[in-house]
């Protein structure tokens, strides 16, 4: 066998977040590697919408991550990625029915807005100056700027290759090798040893699994969720737009069905609709409850989509932790390791700043934000 391969730094999933965690630590000037047992965004990645939404977090540490991921991939749009990876400045628009909804939705908004979020209220008789097809007697709503929108898999690919990392694929992650003083000094494949002093796992919904084989508990569950794809349209839906359960949806423990709608176009004409959420494992087959409910969703919010033809729909499995929180940065339990996973259905929009959260760790530089409500021995052992 060859000898082993050698590196600053070993990262456990070439998904979103492991690719931002490549960018970042290369740009620090580390030699970074990157393994997936199967290809790039085969996992979460591929099946997301490329959400980056400041609007869905409630005031607290994911809201500042998603400020602070906003304003990472703002800038890697300026410096010329945006094309590739699709990114749209888009902004959003979430929506109530009745009186009720828009009050819950304007107090979010508000305690937004002192965290640093753009929220401007919209009228009803304003809202068809932002969407001209949402259907009539809505209650109001509120627009966010600040939402834009990626393509995933692009993006992942593309800040792979921009990283300049040495990416193997078809590649797993058997075990991580420690040294007498139980720090990490690489990680064992299945074809080979990687060498190196700090490991990331940026597994996704496997996040659980590839600690487990590093000895540390982590969590992570899978949360399936599907996505409708609508056949190619011209341009009518304009932001990203949903309801103003959505949040409640986000942020509830509910193993059972739970759909709101969430509706947007993409470049390419296609609109696409979620949003559900259920904890049924990793099973894949279709649920026909879950799409009747997302089509009907879309269709009260969006009346002309009732003559719209649905060309086919995919799932995927959001890596869910009990506190909605993701688990970013060094594990005292296994120095060396650190951890960027666990962020439910906000990992497109969060990889950026997550990726230089533990690019600062990994050069001994202070992080942006205080990396203590992330911790990932922050769970007692009962809560797997």
């Amino acid at each position: 066998m060859s000898e082993p391969l050698t590196c600053d730094v070993v990262v456990v999933g070439a998904g979103m977040v492991g690719a931002a965690c490549a960018l970042y630590a290369a740009r620090a000037g580390l030699d970074t590697v990157v393994l997936d047992r199967g290809p790039v965004a085969g996992g979460t990645t591929g099946a997301g919408e490329g959400n980056l939404l400041v609007s869905d977090k409630e005031p607290g540490p994911e809201l500042d991550l998603a400020l602070l991921s906003a304003r990472l991939w703002a800038g890697l749009a300026e410096e010329g990625l945006g094309k590739a990876v699709e990114y749209q400045a888009k902004g959003g628009v979430v929506v109530a029915g009745t009186g009720e909804a828009l009050a819950g939705l304007e107090r979010l908004a508000a305690g937004q807005r002192a965290a640093g979020v753009e929220a401007v209220p919209v009228p009803p008789d304003r809202l068809p100056d932002l969407e001209p097809y949402l259907a009539p007697g809505l209650a109001g709503g509120v627009h966010y700027p600040q939402d834009a929108q990626v393509m995933p898999a692009l993006a992942a690919a593309h800040l792979l290759r921009a990283s300049n990392a040495r990416l193997l694929t078809g590649r797993e992650m058997t075990g991580v090798l420690r040294g007498s003083d139980g720090a990490v000094r690489g990680v064992r494949t299945d074809r080979g040893d990687v060498h190196a002093p700090a490991v990331v796992n940026a597994s996704g919904t496997w996040g659980g699994e590839v600690a487990a084989r590093a000895g540390v508990s982590l969590p992570v569950l899978p949360r399936r969720g599907f996505v409708l794809v609508t056949e190619p349209l011209p341009p009518r839906i304009r932001h990203k737009v949903y309801a103003a359960d959505y949040v409640a949806d986000v942020a509830s423990d509910s193993a059972a069905l739970q759909t709101s709608p969430v509706v947007e176009g993409t470049p390419a004409g296609p609109v696409l609709i979620g949003a559900s959420r259920e904890r049924v494992g990793f099973d894949r087959s279709l649920s026909l409850p879950a799409l009747r409910a997302l089509a009907a969703g879309a269709t009260r919010l969006f009346p002309f989509l009732a003559g719209v033809r649905a060309m086919r729909t995919y799932a995927g499995f959001r890596p869910y932790l009990p506190d909605h929180l993701p688990a970013i940065g060094p594990d005292p339990r296994a120095p060396g390791l650190l951890h960027a996973c666990g962020h439910e259905g906000a990992g497109i929009g969060l990889a950026t700043g997550t990726g230089q959260l533990i690019a600062q760790v990994l050069t001994g530089r202070t992080p942006d934000l205080d990396l203590g409500p992330f911790r990932p021995d922050r769970f007692p052992k009962e809560a797997e």
